[in-house]
Order: structure tokens, then sequence, then C-alpha cells
């Protein structure tokens, strides 16, 4: 008896860009699975009509991309723990009557540095710029691997402050120190690891910050990916190590892939064959 293809996809706006259909193809092809995933482009005002047609033609799970991911978290009927910490969600599982929320982009974004940039996080002291959901949706799974300290830091410094008190319980539980920080005096400060979580470099924009915050000594990551952006090149320039965040996005799908197939995927190959794309 043939086996049933198992169905999956990505949804977003826009969508033509994304590059999960290619990442979980070559996960599948590692590991004998015939699947179909495609990309699907949802009408801004329509998530939740997109999800229930899509549940009715029998599809597994989703991964949801901007703008849906606090809208996925909604949806969802149950969350793990990340999903219901950063309230959004960016990979679902349907089971009977069940939408599971899952998040996977604090997962992913860890396992990106400690994993290939070997950059381990304990005891280490980070910067985190940016107060929107890509910071949110890191913050606990940085705080797990217990660095020192993590300052937050963003254009609009309230916003900051909100995710701080939000976050401050699981800071304590881990012991670390959670701070707050204006950009324009983060140059006092020293960091081994800073992160751009903003979306300045989707246009290219500058951030606006002194140089002196980068050094030898640093990893400058930006979650962006495609394209050496002008926060990389600045931190380059102060002689800072840099990355863009492809293997946060490989690694984040591939957390997707273990929850729907309860299979580890490799993941460097795939990294390496997106970076010459």
């Amino acid at each position: 008896m043939t086996e049933i293809k198992k169905h999956f996809a990505v949804i977003g706006n826009p969508i033509h860009h994304s590059l999960s259909p290619q990442i979980h193809r070559a996960f599948a092809r590692e590991n004998g699975l015939d699947i179909h995933y495609e990309a699907i482009l949802s009408p801004l005002d329509q998530f939740k009509n997109t999800v229930h047609t899509l549940i009715t033609q029998k599809l597994i799970g989703a991964n949801v991309t901007l703008p849906f991911k606090k809208e996925a978290y909604q949806l969802a009927t149950t969350h793990s723990s990340h999903a219901r910490i950063a309230e959004a969600v960016n990979t679902l599982e349907f089971n009977d009557n069940e939408i599971i929320g899952h998040n996977t982009d604090g997962i992913g974004l860890v396992r990106d540095l400690e994993q290939n940039l070997n950059t381990h996080l304990k005891h280490k002291k980070i910067l985190l710029i940016g107060a929107g959901g890509a910071a949110e949706g890191v913050i606990y799974s940085i705080l797990e691997k217990k660095p020192s300290e993590l300052t937050l830091t963003n254009r609009t410094i309230e916003k900051s402050n909100v995710i701080q008190n939000k976050m401050d319980v699981h800071a304590k539980s881990f012991d670390v120190n959670l701070n707050v920080i204006d950009i324009a005096k983060c140059p006092h400060q020293y960091f081994d690891v800073i992160i751009n979580a903003t979306s300045a470099s989707l246009s290219d924009d500058a951030l606006h910050m002194d140089p002196k915050i980068f050094h030898g000594g640093s990893l400058a990551y930006d979650m962006m990916y495609g394209k050496e952006t002008s926060y990389m090149n600045q931190a380059k320039s102060k002689g800072s190590r840099v990355s863009d965040g492809l293997g946060m996005l490989v690694e984040q799908a591939a957390e997707a892939f273990f929850i729907w197939h309860h299979i580890k995927p490799h993941t460097k190959s795939v990294i390496e064959s997106l970076r010459v794309l």
C-alpha cells in the first residue's frame, strides 16, 4: 500500500522570497521522506480562513512568517512554553481538532550561535537590539543558556522597558541580569555578543549606533540574511566577527521539522548550499 504524501506549507504575506520550501524539501530528501511543501500567500485579513482551508485539505503542519505570528498565537488552541512566553507562533501542528502553536525562532538562534558559530552564551554579556516580535521571540531561549547579562536596547526605550518587565521573572529564574540601556549610551558597555533584531537591515538602514560598541572580541549577529548589511559592515570595520541570520533560519526550520516528523535533520549542508545561491 502506497503511503499518502504528507502536506505542509509556509504562510505569509509577502511569501515569494521564502526559503522554507527549499529547506524542508532538503531535510525530507536527506531522511528519505516524500513530502509536499508549498508557500501560501494569505491575504492580510484572511489568515484564520487560510489556515482553516488548509486544515480541510489535510495539511499536517505549517510554518508562519510575517506578519501573522501573533495571529497564529491567537488561533492556536494549545501552546508550547516558548510560544506562550513569546506570545507568537511560527510553527503550527494540526492534530485532530487541536491546533498546536510552537515558536522555534529562539531555539534556532541559539543553535546557530552555539553549534554553527561556536559562540557559547553561558556567562557571556549579550546586547539585543530591537523590541519587536523578532526580539521577543528569542529572549527566553537566550535566558535559558544562562548568560551573565542580557541587555535590551531599542530606538524607543519604553518598548524595551515593557519587555524587561515581562521577562524579568524568567531572567531571575535563570540568575541572569536583565537590563535596559539607552542605545546612545551603549559604547560605554562591553558585550561579547551583539544581536540586531530590528527591521533596519530590510531596507539596509543604519542603526545610528556609535561604532565603539564593536570590538575585536565581539560577535555581531544580524537576524536578517542574504546580504552584508550596514550593521555587519560597521561591525566588521571595528574587527568584530559577523554573521547574518541564515543559520538561524535553517535551525528554526530544523526544529519545526523535528516537531512534525520526530527526526532531527542535519543542517550544515543545507546552510552551505543556501550560502552559494
